[in-house]
């Protein structure tokens, strides 16, 4: 069995030989940042049904890999925000990264995720958004804009700190 480490260097390089190869979503090698308009998700490939539309609504769009124990931590948290805010027009998309579909599948027999839920099988998304940590995520507004960015999940203090965002951006 692989270690997390090890997946971890996995990812890291997979990331990396896409930006050597003309791979072009390197264009921005240094990711997304808050004030970025989010990535075009359609022209991702994702594998899964992305929502029919994302304009004005409030995304957190959140990444993440069945090996990542702090992951196992946040589906719980997006869970309860998906249901709390979704009805005012909040979603939740967390885009898994894992090599094998079987994994993302196999954690979601145990985690719960009554949101949107997609397989980012060619790495494009993952390499244009420039992720380092998992998870890792963005609140976006209505507008498409990136507002907020979190790199971990820390539990209650990140919890914390999406809620005050989302109802900032929902304007409670």
């Amino acid at each position: 069995m692989r270690t997390q480490h090890h997946k971890s260097l996995v990812v890291l390089l997979a990331l990396a030989a896409g930006c050597w190869t003309n791979f072009s979503p390197c264009a921005r090698a240094d990711g997304i940042k808050v004030g970025d308009t989010m990535p075009d998700l359609a022209a991702a490939q994702l594998e899964g049904k992305l929502p029919d539309a994302l304009k004005g609504k409030v995304v957190l769009l959140d990444f993440w890999a069945s090996w990542c124990d702090p992951c196992k931590q946040s589906f719980p948290a997006m869970e309860e925000l998906q249901k709390q805010y979704g009805p005012r027009g909040f979603v939740v998309i967390a885009v898994n990264v894992d090599e094998n579909r079987s994994d993302m599948e196999d954690f979601l027999k145990t985690h719960t995720a009554g949101f949107t839920v997609v397989h980012d099988a060619a790495q494009k998304l993952v390499a244009e958004a420039g992720i380092a940590t998992m998870p890792s995520s963005f609140l976006v507004d209505q507008s498409g804009r990136v507002r907020f960015a979190h790199a971990g999940f820390h539990g209650e203090e990140t919890k914390k700190e999406y809620r005050q965002e989302i109802e900032s951006l929902l304007g409670k």
